[in-house]
């Protein structure tokens, strides 16, 4: 009994022996299949952060208005007898644009004209008299005085022939006529519309924290939405009055409208561009990601295990100003550092990534025009090795001491990727770890 006791409790155990033996293999197994079988590097677009050249403006948004614009009127009632112009004609100054029923003014003028002849001759021949000693001298004071009489007579009728037409009293467009031939029109009918398109004033207000960065001369761009600004400008007129209920300022800028672009009364978008600025960290605001913990980019950098692979980095940044598809950078990345611009919604901290401009081709001409402006001091510049070397002897060391990393795994002080590619003595450039800029190139 106790030998077959004995005997059971050896095979139990050995088929637990076995049980946990194959249990641990098969944990051994499944751990070495998943450590060999690692996800593949997310191809992710790239940007490098440089100082750069910046342009700041002021955006607002507009009216346009002609420089030179009205809606015709006639002065006197009538019946209309000509038009002398077809919707969208271009009419030159004096030209007739309409006639009214003149008849009886035309009438008046023609006998005003022969008594003022008249007049004049017997002006004329008073004073042969006068010169002979036959008439006295108070006969040729009012021949002189029937004779402008009669003049300031005809000028009277000629004034109110004037209002029996009207004229165009400058150059431009007209618009639609409202009136037909044989319609009755009073005084303040509007004919039609006459607009110089020519040039436009843009009226527009900007807060009055931009109040003191306007000056008249300034330069403009103007254009009927945000990505096609092609019209040219200055600011004529800037009001000295803030409105108190708005805290509004308006600005006037004056434009050329060669083709014509914009049309009086049409809503427009405005820039006003500042002076010039130099050294500025920009970077796309496609690479920049807002969140509830603030706003934060990608960083690319080598990684820690493997240096030949890079890896993104959760860096948190203070934004500044925007222009066009960029934004300023005031805190949180340095020069040299490498940016994700797109993607950012696959990315965690330590994520491996493969650098790839071609999944967002248009991020690798961003800001690319006003490269050759780098500031002297802070320029980045490749070296023939291809390692990256700064103008003042900056490693770029230290770009993510106070960096927060709330996804977990921050990496250590001082691993900037533009370090890693200097190297820390300067020497053995052959050994630098891997330039993801350069990994997009080759």
């Amino acid at each position: 009994m106790i030998k077959r006791l004995i005997i059971a409790v050896v095979v139990l155990g050995l088929v637990a022996v076995g049980i946990i033996g194959f249990e641990m293999f098969r944990s051994q197994a499944i751990k070495d299949f998943f450590a060999g079988n690692k996800p593949p590097a997310t191809a992710v677009p790239i940007y490098d952060v440089r100082p750069r050249a910046w342009t700041p403006v002021v955006s607002a948004i507009g009216t346009a208005a002609a420089v030179q614009g009205v809606d015709l009127s006639v002065e006197d009632a009538g019946i209309v007898k000509e038009v002398g112009f077809k919707a969208n004609d271009r009419v030159e100054e004096g030209q007739l644009l309409l006639r009214l029923d003149d008849g009886v003014q035309i009438a008046d003028l023609n006998a005003a004209r022969t008594q003022a002849r008249l007049d004049e001759q017997a002006l004329e021949r008073t004073r042969a008299l006068r010169e002979r000693g036959v008439s006295s001298g108070v006969t040729l004071d009012e021949a002189q005085a029937q004779a402008d009489s009669s003049f300031a007579q005809v000028a009277k009728l000629e004034a109110v022939l004037a209002t029996k037409r009207l004229r165009a009293p400058f150059g431009g467009i007209i618009g639609i006529p409202a009136v037909d031939p044989g319609s009755y029109v009073s005084p303040g009918t509007v004919i039609a519309t006459l607009q110089d398109v020519d040039q436009l004033h843009v009226d527009f207000k900007v807060p009055e924290q931009q109040f003191a960065l306007l000056a008249i001369g300034q330069d403009v761009r103007v254009g009927p939405e945000e990505g096609s600004l092609s019209l040219k400008g200055e600011i004529t007129g800037i009001d000295p009055k803030i409105n108190p209920a708005t805290r509004l300022v308006s600005v006037r800028a004056k434009v050329e409208n060669g083709d014509p672009t914009l049309v009086p009364g049409q809503f427009v978008q405005v820039e006003v561009h500042l002076p010039r600025e130099t050294g500025v960290l920009t970077i796309p605001q496609t690479a920049l990601v807002t969140s509830l913990y603030g706003d934060h980019v990608f960083v690319v950098r080598p990684g820690e295990d493997d240096p030949e692979v890079f890896e993104a980095r959760q860096v948190f940044v203070t934004a500044g100003r925007r222009s066009g598809g960029m934004v300023e950078i005031v805190k949180g990345i340095e020069p040299g550092n490498i940016v994700i611009t797109a993607g950012q919604n696959r990315l965690s901290n330590g994520t491996v990534v493969k650098p790839d401009n071609s999944v967002s081709p248009e991020v690798d001409d961003v800001g690319q025009a006003e490269d050759d402006e780098v500031e002297g001091e802070t320029r980045i510049d490749e070296t023939p090795d291809g390692t990256e070397q700064g103008g003042d002897g900056d490693t770029g060391a230290g770009a993510d001491s106070g960096t927060q990393e709330p996804v977990g795994g921050g990496a250590d002080e001082g691993d900037d990727l533009s370090e890693e590619d200097r190297g820390a003595d300067g020497a053995g450039a052959d050994d630098a770890e891997a330039d993801p800029s350069e990994a997009v190139q080759e």
